[in-house]
């Protein structure tokens, strides 16, 4: 336990019971006294006291000075560890000066013969007296209060934990920070080295206040910014030298100089660093010796590659570094006359050191669907596999290899990196091979016969394994109108003008005559007249991806072939009339339509009646008869039925029963001709409408009586009925009167 001691700060006080001035020499267990120095780096001489002890004004904090032997043979040249190499770590004690002496930092140059000291709690004045005696600490309890005084407010210099590994001709950063001190935030640091073969001596690397501070060896590696301190914040610097040397390997110290009212704490710290030889080799896949520069490959393998085609690429990763490290193997490619780096070189795939695969940026989406893969093949190669290569792919492939290590700190740290040219690869467009023709250039044909028209496609030889083409044959000018196709799949698909309700199903085929891309034939068994015109052949080539999905690369055209059609002209006309020109109400109206058709061909035609009226200006169909004789009724205005018939070879009639004004319109009809092909199809060979007939109800002759008889009768009856009333009502009056 402590005791108070009333007497003012500089007066005497005698040791404690149990003072080991021999302990105190070695600086282990007992209290070490410096003078205190100004703000700055401690001084470097030390004078001896008597009892062994260096100075009346002692500070032990944790961590501070070299401690051990070191401290009790003194600070060396090289000590910068602030307070007193003797203070212990367990704890701390401030020692008040019974005297000053003449030491750095005193006010006077006296000296004493004999300091005494007072045990002071860090940063307080001295504590008062508890009673009249004083007792001796306990050993015990001596070593309790210096620890828990220690662990109160002390600076510490943080350093990464040690040893670190690093490979010879890499860049290193070593943080350095400070917490805990006095002053202004803006600190200062300064970096030592301790090689291994002189490790009691320090040598000045470089320092942030300091310009003059590195030694010689360091000197021009400062000037020339390969040995650099960079601020990351006004407490904390990272020392960075950009190209290591095997000489830099040792014990590296960060000492920051003293801003504190006191010395508290510790003002440096340590960590080994031991650089390793480059031990990482690279092997691309053609035979040359081992590459040990940061850049390999001078002459990759120069491969051309359709698109859609497989390319398969490796490369061998070897380490023999001693020390447990992890490989990290990624594939890229850059542009083919673009400088090799990390910001032009694109990561295709590649595996990370904790054996993870990823893709980069545009591959993705790739990687995901199966077009890509990378695999390890043994215990040292690596191979890279693009299912489908794109235009997009070409470049120089590089193979870029990492070694990994872990610090202490379990922070994982790339302490090399190789780089190999594997190939320079170049992608040739499916569409720049592509090539269409068709034949014969000009056809001419009769009604009824065979037409043939045939396709050859030219593509990449030989064509890639997931490489298909669609084939279509399409009439007339711009897109034109699809005649047939072959998918993909091979299934042939005619167009909907070939095949529907009212052409039926014509005979139209698309056939491959040859393996891929091959020739293509199309027929179409009964040429008719609509079939004139410039037909074109179109092939589209797809790329299938994995999952069976597909993707278009290339669209090309045939010029235009020219096919004429002898066919022979169908006349026809159509004439509208009513049999009976007045209709009247409730009557049926009767409507004829006589047809003539000049053809050599048998003609079928079709009829159908319009109506125009004022509520219905575009016209309505009321009625049809198709080409095979089936009727079709619609429905009338007033909702009455109605009937067709045919009442001679080319006549036919329309009948609206119980005709109503709300039927009066202009009827026509509209005739269709069509010829029928051997194939069964049929033929549009034209259209015509009538002249239009105007269909009135006229009302009937007791339709105008009906209104004004009803008029008159109802009239009548009341007359009579107000005549009978009167008379009625008179009677009664003259019959009561009497």
């Amino acid at each position: 336990m402590l005791h108070r001691d009333p007497s003012p700060p500089g007066t005497d006080m005698q040791p404690p019971l149990g003072w080991d001035a021999t302990a105190a020499a070695q600086g282990r267990s007992a209290l070490n006294a410096t003078p205190t120095p100004p703000r700055g780096r401690p001084h470097r001489r030390r004078r001896k006291l008597k009892g062994g002890l260096s100075s009346p004004d002692c500070r032990l904090s944790p961590g501070a000075g070299r401690g051990g032997a070191q401290a009790a043979a003194g600070a060396g040249p090289g000590d910068r560890s602030g307070p007193p190499s003797g203070c212990s770590r367990l704890g701390e004690l401030r020692c008040a000066p019974a005297a000053t002496g003449r030491g750095r930092g005193r006010p006077n140059g006296t000296e004493p013969a004999r300091p005494r000291r007072r045990l002071l709690a860090p940063g307080r004045p001295p504590l008062a007296t508890m009673g009249a005696t004083r007792e001796p600490l306990p050993r015990g309890a001596l070593g309790s209060l210096l620890l828990l005084l220690g662990l109160c407010g002390a600076r510490e210099v943080h350093l990464p934990p040690g040893p670190l590994f690093r490979v010879e001709g890499t860049a290193i950063s070593i943080p350095c920070s400070v917490s805990e001190y006095e002053g202004p935030t803006l600190q200062h640091f300064e970096w030592l080295l301790y090689r291994p073969t002189a490790p009691g001596i320090s040598i000045g690397m470089v320092s942030t206040r300091d310009p003059s501070f590195p030694y010689a060896v360091f000197s021009p590696r400062v000037q020339s910014g390969e040995v650099s301190v960079q601020r990351l914040r006004g407490d904390a610097v990272e020392l960075r030298i950009a190209r290591l040397r095997a000489e830099d390997a040792g014990v590296y110290e960060c000492y920051t100089p003293t801003t504190d009212s006191a010395y508290h704490g510790n003002y440096s710290s340590k960590v080994v660093l031991k650089v390793i030889p480059d031990m990482l080799w690279v092997l691309a896949p053609t035979a040359r010796p081992p590459l040990r520069g940061r850049m390999a490959g001078t002459s990759p393998l120069q491969l051309s590659l359709s698109e859609g085609q497989e390319l398969q690429l490796s490369c061998t990763a070897q380490s023999q570094t001693q020390q447990h490290t992890h490989l990290s193997v990624s594939f890229g490619v850059s542009a083919p006359d673009a400088p090799v780096g990390r910001q032009t070189l694109q990561e295709v795939v590649g595996v990370r050191r904790d054996f993870a695969v990823e893709a980069g940026g545009r591959f993705a989406d790739r990687y995901r669907a199966g077009e890509l893969s990378v695999a390890k093949a043994g215990s040292e190669q690596y191979k890279l596999a693009i299912g489908q290569v794109r235009l997009g792919d070409a470049g120089t492939y590089h193979c870029t290899v990492g070694e990994w290590i872990q610090d202490p700190d379990s922070r994982w740290q790339l302490i090399t990196e190789k780089r190999a040219a594997l190939a320079q690869v170049t992608v040739q467009s499916i569409a720049s091979q592509l090539a269409v023709s068709a034949g014969p250039p000009e056809v001419r044909l009769s009604a009824g016969d065979a037409l043939e028209l045939l396709c050859n496609l030219s593509g990449p030889v030989p064509p890639a394994p997931h490489e298909v083409y669609a084939v279509s044959w399409v009439v007339g000018e711009g897109d034109g109108l699809l005649v047939a196709q072959l998918d993909t799949d091979g299934v042939a698909v005619v167009g909907e003008s070939y095949a529907n309700s009212q052409v039926g199903r014509r005979q139209v085929s698309l056939q491959k005559l040859t393996p891929t891309p091959g020739s293509y034939r199309l027929r179409i068994e009964s040429a008719q007249p609509g079939d004139e015109g410039t037909y074109r052949c179109v092939a589209q080539a797809y790329v299938r991806s994995p999952d069976a999905r597909l993707r278009e690369v290339a669209s090309s055209r045939s010029q235009g072939l020219k096919v004429h059609m002898k066919s022979e002209a169908v006349v026809v006309e159509a004439y509208a009339w009513l049999p009976i020109p007045a209709t009247y109400r409730g009557d049926t109206a009767e409507l004829l339509c006589n047809i003539s058709v000049e053809s050599t061909q048998a003609v079928h035609v079709a009829v159908s009646w319009w109506v125009v009226g004022e509520e219905e200006p575009q016209g309505r169909m009321v009625a049809s008869v198709s080409r095979e004789g089936v009727a079709k009724l619609g429905r009338r205005a007033s909702g009455g039925d109605m009937s067709l018939d045919k009442v001679g070879p080319q006549s036919h009639r329309l009948r609206l029963h119980g005709v109503q004004p709300s039927d009066e319109g202009r009827y026509h009809c509209a005739v269709t001709s069509w010829v029928r092909y051997p194939d069964r199809s049929w033929y549009n060979a034209g259209a015509v409408k009538s002249n239009s007939v105007a269909v009135y109800p006229y009302a009937r002759a007791m339709d105008t009586l009906f209104i004004p008889l009803i008029v008159g009768i109802a009239s009548a009856l009341f007359t009579g009925i107000a005549i009978l009333a009167t008379i009625t009502c008179c009677f009664m009056r003259r019959l009561r009167k009497r």
